[in-house]
């Protein structure tokens, strides 16, 4: 007996994580951050996140609603508290609660939603907002009220990378500066200035992991970025030790941790091929430094990010595998 054949448009194999499912991995995963963020900062830096969870669910659900008038589906499936948790975890604990408002609207409202909504974006919304918020309020974003523990002598509230490049432009020996700033260990487990988030290189590795392991995120961006700032960083610490520090300062310093594990890796402005994700990396790693190293601001990874994000048209494109079959030309 003659069967039918009947094939439906793909995809074909479905896996079992759904939208919603991946994204409160995400917000699960930085649970720990905000722990150390609690720890170092005090409740301050819970209620900033929690402000800023929900005024970005509230201006998604106020879009869909009223502008593009949809269901507005998208709120609650978890995305616009990623959005509005890395937008936290980007701003000092001492930032004005109606700045950490304007900053959600612009983050979604320009970042996210002026592109079509989840899956559209071309610029990861958070940093948008974050960087818009630099941009208007420079003095707010880059005043560091100090955590809670006495930290090394001589170590004001500016961060570890400020003073750096304040201790360097005064002329200062590099010994000498170094001597001021907190030791490896401070900067790995959090016990310095800072964002938010930022701070525990620990707290962002445990949620990277967990990350890679739910296999929510792919581990070629983060180590290729890590890889990258190593690398260009001992190459300059070769070239001269009395300007450059070691390599390992760069890389548990700044905003690196928690732009290469959760803004490097959104789906969405990020390459799709293995490929393409290391280019992207490297490409991160190499403007972050360079923006460190000559640049005004003392640190480069948002800038680094929204300009690799708008290279990924073009990288996906000539890094997607190649098409079966052959092209046929008339004549």
């Amino acid at each position: 007996m003659n069967r039918l054949l009947t094939v439906s448009p793909s995809p074909h194999v479905k896996g079992h994580d759904s939208v919603r499912s991946i994204m409160y991995g995400v917000v699960i995963s930085l649970i720990p951050a905000l722990g150390v963020a609690v720890y170092f900062f005090g409740l301050d830096a819970l209620k900033l996140t929690l402000i800023a969870v929900a005024s970005s669910m509230f201006f998604e659900w106020l879009i869909q609603k009223f502008l593009i008038k949809e269901s507005p589906r998208s709120a609650f499936d978890g995305s616009a508290i990623i959005t509005g948790m890395l937008l936290a975890f980007n701003v000092p604990s001492s930032l004005p609660i109606w700045m950490m408002i304007v900053g959600s609207l612009v983050a979604i409202g320009v970042g996210k939603m002026s592109f079509g909504g989840l899956g559209k974006n071309i610029f990861n919304p958070a940093l948008v907002g974050r960087v818009f918020m630099l941009i208007s309020w420079p003095v707010e974003m880059t005043t560091w009220p100090n955590n809670r523990f006495h930290l090394a002598d001589g170590y004001t509230g500016a961060t570890p990378l400020g003073m750096l490049k304040e201790g360097l432009q005064n002329n200062e020996p590099m010994s000498q500066v170094m001597d001021k700033l907190p030791t490896a260990l401070d900067y790995f487990v959090g016990n310095m200035s800072g964002c938010i988030g930022e701070v525990s290189a620990l707290a962002l590795l445990i949620g990277g992991i967990y990350m890679v392991v739910r296999k929510i995120i792919n581990w070629q961006t983060p180590v290729t970025i890590f890889a990258t700032v190593f690398i260009f960083a001992a190459i300059m610490r070769a070239i001269n030790p009395e300007l450059y520090p070691e390599p390992t300062f760069h890389l548990l310093t700044g905003g690196l941790f928690i732009g290469a594990i959760y803004m490097a890796t959104d789906m969405v402005s990020s390459p799709m091929t293995i490929k393409g994700q290391v280019i992207f990396g490297v490409g991160i790693g190499i403007i972050t430094l360079v923006i460190r190293y000559w640049g005004a601001y003392p640190e480069g990874v948002s800038f680094a990010i929204l300009i690799m994000n708008a290279t990924v048209p073009i990288i996906d494109r000539y890094t997607k595998p190649k098409r079966f079959g052959e092209e046929v030309k008339n004549g």
